[in-house]
């Protein structure tokens, strides 16, 4: 089962991903729509793709109070079963990655599915910023740290703006 893998130093801040990902999500070109999004951080001088880490022990699974988030075998991610989803919210807060988003029109949370093995971010990163990865511990444990730590802070800093 492979993984997305995220080098916030190949990312141009381009966002074919997010228009790639809501055109193959909800067919139009609409970034606000992404399971992945592009967080730029002025600080740093770097734009930090951010998206579901499909976590082993998934605080998004825990929190969820009718259980619509499970681990599909197939797989191996985190998914959301939207007949069953109650818009509460529980989830996008557990995440410590902000990669759970909210539809005000659907009432429901939505994140990435993976494409169902085949991710579309993936395809259309250009600069392979984003990667998909079948062995993730071959992936430097380095890389994985430094990213980790990106993430946390613009994750923390969108979940500011957004009152959360």
């Amino acid at each position: 089962m492979g993984k997305i893998v995220f080098n916030p130093s190949l990312c141009t801040g381009c966002r074919a991903c997010e228009l790639a990902c809501s055109f193959y999500c909800e067919g139009i070109f609409a970034p606000s729509k992404s399971r992945i999004r592009v967080v730029r951080m002025d600080w740093e001088g770097i734009d930090v793709p951010i998206g579901c880490e499909h976590c082993e022990d998934a605080p998004c699974m825990l929190v969820c109070p009718v259980k619509a988030i499970y681990r599909d075998e197939d797989t191996g991610g985190v998914l959301i079963d939207y007949d069953t989803c109650i818009g509460c919210k529980e989830c996008l807060v557990a995440c410590p990655f902000g990669a759970i988003h909210f539809d005000r029109e659907k009432g429901i949370v939505y994140k990435c599915d993976l494409c169902f093995g085949d991710p579309e971010c993936v395809k259309w990163c250009f600069t392979k910023a984003i990667e998909w990865v079948e062995d993730v511990e071959a992936v430097p444990a380095s890389k994985r740290g430094r990213r980790a730590l990106r993430v946390a802070r613009a994750s923390e800093a969108s979940r500011k703006l957004a009152g959360f």
